[in-house]
């Protein structure tokens, strides 16, 4: 008997956890839904928390690199990598290996390697070169640097490049240049797409007709003889700012068509639906129909949709950058870098050039996996 009592109160303890349950989510709202789906996505997170990691590195890379990016020494190219230890026998601190230099007398060449046996002391949260923190705050402060900052030793995490350059702290301002243009890139073609296949769809006729043609026009050009030829006119005393931006733009132009395509045909079976006509019956101008209705309704698909378009800018930056034709030096992104292992007798020398191409795989991976994570959750037909 005590069982059977044991067992209807167990009973009516689940039937109240899946009413609240059920209350919950029927009182939730679109993005709390989308969330709970996406959350049960491992993967997804997992690739969400890897793209913050990037992002903060583009807000704060100087904090992040150990040495002036910019800073040139021929003598010190091809400096091996330097990897971090924690423990000295049986002793607890951070410590990298020396590299010790010795010129071929065949070839005149510097020649470096890593010595063991001697040991420099480094320290977390040390001071460093100075820098001004979003142009306005100077500061002192990186996450990794010599124990003592006054000694003449340096600090080559990624070994150095043909002109003696840090690859660590020109892989982490590269990281800046290209996610950032990734973003700014899908911003504007976002802005772009939604704009004008808005247009398209909810008032159809002649501007339908101009906005589907000049989509067809641009999906039907070639890309590369496209880039080739928006790059080519660009003048070549414009800074590294001006090429940023231009480069920016011309991905943007390039990129829209598929989503507008896309806003299109929401739009032309939105504008049937009832609460679209119910608001244009209660007077409502268009602009808040499309703005405060319409967009609203399929805004989870946009962010999918946008989050799967980032790392394919990324690679577009990235190629045309390798090639010459996009960002161009002193200016510093992944495809600057990349320029640098186009020489097999280069790549012999100092593999580790290669690395930025590491950081292309992983930032394009994550957002691959943060998108289709999306892409799952926004879905209401998904199981």
């Amino acid at each position: 008997m005590s069982d059977l009592k044991n067992d209807s109160a167990v009973g009516q303890v689940l039937d109240k956890a899946a009413n609240r349950a059920e209350d919950r989510v029927s009182v939730a709202s679109n993005w709390q839904l989308v969330w709970w789906r996406f959350r049960k996505n491992r993967l997804a997170v997992l690739s969400a928390i890897v793209l913050i990691g990037f992002y903060i590195v583009v807000l704060f890379p100087d904090f992040f690199a150990t040495q002036d990016p910019e800073f040139t020494d021929a003598k010190l190219a091809f400096i091996p990598m330097q990897g971090v230890s924690f423990f000295d026998g049986a002793n607890v601190g951070a410590w990298v290996p020396a590299v010790v230099g010795k010129r071929n007398p065949v070839t005149l060449r510097m020649e470096w390697k890593v010595d063991e046996t001697k040991r420099v002391p480094v320290r977390f949260f040390t001071s460093g070169y100075k820098y001004k923190m979003f142009g306005l705050i100077e500061s002192d402060l990186h996450l990794l640097g010599l124990a003592d900052p006054k000694s003449e030793d340096r600090i080559y995490l990624m070994g150095t490049d043909r002109l003696g350059r840090d690859q660590w702290s020109r892989l982490i301002f590269g990281t800046r240049t290209s996610m950032t243009v990734g973003l700014i890139a899908v911003a504007l073609s976002v802005i772009l797409g939604v704009l004008l296949g808005g247009v398209s769809g909810y008032f159809g006729g002649l501007p339908d007709l101009f906005i589907q043609r000049l989509i067809e026009l641009l999906q039907s050009l070639p890309t590369i003889p496209i880039w080739l030829a928006m790059t080519a006119a660009l003048p070549r005393d414009w800074g590294p700012v001006e090429v940023f931006f231009a480069i920016t733009v011309i991905l943007a132009f390039i990129g829209w068509t598929t989503l507008g395509r896309e806003v299109r045909g929401r739009f032309l079976s939105l504008r049937e639906e009832d609460f679209v006509l119910a608001a244009d019956l209660a007077g409502c101008s268009r602009f808040r129909i499309i703005t405060r209705h319409m967009v609203p309704a399929f805004m989870s698909h946009i962010i999918a949709t946008s989050t799967l378009a980032i790392p394919v800018m990324i690679i577009n930056e990235t190629s045309l950058s390798f090639l010459g034709l996009g960002i161009r030096p002193p200016a510093i992104s992944w495809g600057v870098l990349l320029q640098e292992a186009t020489n097999i007798q280069t790549l012999a020398l100092a593999p580790w050039l290669l690395i930025p191409g590491i950081a292309v795989i992983l930032a394009v991976l994550a957002f691959n996996l943060v998108g289709d994570g999306l892409r799952d959750a926004a879905d209401p037909y998904s199981r």
